[in-house]
């Protein structure tokens, strides 16, 4: 698929510590999996490596996001007693909201970006869930869907019509970053290779895939993508 690098952006949803699995450096010391380990969450870093210094390259941009949450944040189940991960809540202006163990926690290792993730093309960072009592799942609003991340804002003085998302998760944060995006007017691809679930509830991959596919927006691997005019 041919894409314009002047009117484009990639964005890396959440390839943090918390979100990825165990892995062995080079010196062979274990690094012990996430709060929030998606399986295989790590195999999305390699073609968001490669697309992303090919976007810098040609001038486009590149954008991270994190979750960047205070401690005993709305969403974790350890601030609700009596409540486990997995549980789900009803909060006022944001209702039902899925409870998780304790992740993405301001200056934690597990807040941090991957160690293989290559920064350097990246030209922002949006912090999301900062909010003690505000959740975020999409890099666009926060889960009130009123509180704007400022993303929006940014592609669009840059003149940016195409975003192309891969990261983690594909059936929360970047399921609902790809339909903000679809919704907000950007033409919106979600790299099929560079994304992977959590799977909870069973079959939430497969039905955030359905959603995206029934909003307009493209699976496509980055293998797929050229840069061009």
């Amino acid at each position: 698929m041919l894409i314009n690098p002047a009117k484009a952006a990639l964005i890396e949803i959440d390839v943090q510590n918390d979100f990825c699995p165990s892995y062995t450096l080079p010196s062979g010391e274990k690094i012990p999996p996430g709060a929030l380990a998606v399986e295989r969450g790590d195999e999305v870093i390699e073609p968001l490596n490669l697309l992303a210094r090919t976007f810098a390259d040609s001038g486009a941009r590149v954008v991270a996001t994190a979750d960047w949450h205070p401690p005993r944040h709305v969403s974790f189940a350890g601030a609700h007693p009596g409540k486990k991960a997995g549980e789900t809540v009803e909060l006022p202006g944001t209702g039902p909201q899925v409870l998780w163990p304790d992740h993405g926690v301001q200056g934690t290792w597990g807040a941090n970006f991957h160690e293989r993730l290559d920064l350097r093309p990246v030209s922002l960072i949006i912090r999301k869930g900062f909010r003690h009592y505000l959740d975020s799942y999409s890099a666009f609003f926060e889960n009130d869907r009123r509180t704007p991340t400022g993303l929006e804002g940014y592609l669009k003085t840059l003149g940016i019509d195409t975003v192309l998302l891969g990261g983690l998760a594909t059936d929360y944060c970047v399921l609902y970053s790809a339909l903000d995006a679809a919704a907000l007017g950007f033409t919106t691809l979600v790299l099929s290779d560079a994304v992977r679930g959590v799977g909870l509830p069973a079959g939430s991959v497969e039905a955030a895939l359905d959603r995206m596919k029934s909003a307009g927006i493209t699976l496509v691997p980055s293998t797929g993508i050229v840069l061009g005019v």
